[in-house]
């Protein structure tokens, strides 16, 4: 079973349209600041998919772009100032941020409450003891694609490849909290493929393309594949998508492929369910954002109507 990332996120952000439309009835617009520094072109493609998400769903944003050169006490700076702005429900300092910079400075100076990433240590400490608060946004589209897709979590084995404080923590912490038995791998785990071999759902976040091949996956496993890595040698992309003509042809065209962590050949003949890359987890991650801008709003408008 094909898991379609951009299925559910649709389904997502349909339900968005409508909270949004209850949020303006009842006099608040959501409110979104995006601090994009420098001009990293990934970044930079990111930050307009989330200004465009913003305006389909009517959420209002802004785009804050200090230069590559700012400090970290200049953008602290900023971020202090929006989160005295009444009407941004959520502040996002998109990563990676310049060399120079500290971001968890920049994180530690967002208010918990408009920490739209979740990625604040109060936000991550509300996710270690299962209490309510915004979670990093991939993590929770990953849970919305399991609990959409009817994948059971409860008493099986799950396996998460990477520890980022990004990824690989929170999300297992999630399946923990959905009484998964987690196991977590990294760089220094011996017998890497023995233990993704045990899981009934395996997430792989490492940044190593099509590295976890067929001994790493149990027959019938969900595989959450995170990786999102370009390829750009016609050797590689021939190794890696043997036997489809129409991927080398699509190399050919674009000079580039992306693949994920997870072999796509090898996911296809041995898993029961499995995210492409592109088209799986990805497009989880902007929807979430907007929900946790979304929930950020109707935590202040419950709490204006409480006092």
């Amino acid at each position: 079973m094909l898991l379609d990332g951009n299925r559910v996120r649709d389904e997502i952000l349909a339900e968005c349209r409508t909270r949004v439309e209850a949020l303006k009835a009842a006099g608040h617009l959501p409110g979104l600041a995006v601090i994009l520094v420098g001009d990293n072109p990934a970044s930079q493609i990111y930050v307009r998919s989330k200004i465009k998400t913003c305006e389909a769903l009517g959420i209002y944003s802004e785009k804050h772009t200090p230069p590559a050169t700012a400090s970290t006490e200049e953008v602290v700076e900023l971020v202090e100032a929006l989160n005295r702005r009444p009407e941004i429900d959520g502040i996002l300092p998109q990563l990676p941020l310049p060399p120079q910079m500290d971001p968890k400075q920049v994180q530690l100076a967002v208010w918990p409450d408009k920490d739209v990433d979740g990625l604040h240590p109060l936000n991550l400490g509300r996710l270690a003891a299962n209490l309510p608060g915004p979670r990093p946004c991939t993590p929770a589209g990953i849970m919305e694609l399991l609990r959409r897709y009817q994948i059971p979590i409860s008493g099986r084995q799950a396996v998460v490849v990477g520890r980022s404080d990004l990824v690989g923590k929170p999300i297992a912490l999630l399946l923990l909290h959905q009484n998964a038995t987690v196991t977590i791998c990294h760089s220094r785990t011996p017998n890497l493929a023995e233990v993704c071999a045990r899981a009934d759902i395996l997430v792989v976040a490492m940044g190593r393309p099509a590295s976890i091949t067929r001994d790493f996956i149990k027959p019938g496993a969900a595989v959450i594949d995170v990786g999102t890595n370009r390829i750009s040698t016609r050797e590689e992309a021939a190794r890696i998508f043997r036997g489809s003509a129409a991927k080398l042809e699509e190399f050919d065209r674009k000079g580039s492929l992306l693949v994920g962590d997870v072999d796509p050949v090898d996911v296809v003949e041995r898993a029961g369910a499995y995210t492409p890359v592109p088209g799986g987890v990805g497009p989880l991650t902007i929807s979430m954002l907007m929900v946790n801008t979304i929930e950020a709003a109707e935590r202040k408008l419950g709490k204006a109507c409480s006092a």
